[in-house]
């Protein structure tokens, strides 16, 4: 066999069936760390068509509790995580699907009234998370008035704000470490033509902390998490 037909096989694989992702943050822990290595099923969803804004069909729907890759909305420059990253591939859950109204108060997430407790016990002091940001403010667009869940929050902080209703056709993305997550609460829902699969387990992870410098992809192998199934 030529290279050409290998090189075809190969992109034609990556990009309709499955696809390696690798975890550069801490906002999905403990779900997914840092220096974890993922399998991308993108025929749940439907793999998407190169170069347009549409997928194949695929055999199941998103839905909330998923965890999701997603092309992320265009981000302000003062969340990125490079200058040059203005919708990058990320990794969230989703925790709201269209019609959902989402509030937190006092950093706890509630989903059409019923609190989502946090997989993460990381939580930041109040005197940073209660702050309001004016990046917050978008949400404003989608907030909702004269509902059981009370009139919106003036000026949305971290642990602060809603109630909103998630659009139609979008979803609501958060990472399981809440108070360490750049995700729809900065950037907003996110469309359904950017998701692009779920992650099907870990095949390869280490600890970029620990071992020795320079090798800790072979000195540092969390051996107990390969074969991890995500849920």
């Amino acid at each position: 066999m030529g290279l050409l037909p290998v090189i075809a096989i190969f992109l034609g694989t990556r990009q309709l069936l499955a696809e390696a992702f690798r975890i550069p943050s801490g906002s999905m822990e403990p779900t997914l760390l840092v220096g974890d290595w993922l399998f991308v099923n993108k025929l749940r969803f439907g793999p998407h068509i190169p170069f347009t804004s549409h997928s194949l069909p695929g055999y199941a729907s998103p839905k909330r509790g998923d965890v999701t890759v997603f092309i992320s909305p265009p981000q302000d420059e003062t969340i990125r995580m490079s200058p040059d990253q203005v919708t990058p591939t990320l990794v969230k859950r989703i925790v709201g699907v269209a019609g959902d109204t989402l509030l937190m108060h006092h950093g706890q997430l509630a989903v059409n009234g019923v609190v989502v407790p946090s997989p993460n016990s990381f939580v930041l002091p109040d005197a940073v998370a209660d702050t309001p940001q004016a990046i917050f403010t978008w949400q404003h667009q989608i907030e909702i008035r004269g509902s059981r869940f009370g009139p919106p929050v003036p000026a949305p902080s971290l642990h602060e704000w809603g109630p909103v209703v998630v659009p139609t056709g979008t979803f609501f993305m958060v990472g399981d470490n809440r108070d360490d997550s750049v995700d729809s609460r900065y950037y907003g829902p996110v469309p359904r033509a950017n998701l692009r699969g779920t992650p099907m387990f870990v095949y390869y992870s280490y600890d970029p902390e620990r071992g020795v410098d320079y090798f800790r992809a072979v000195t540092a192998i969390r051996w107990r998490r390969l074969g991890d199934w995500i849920r």
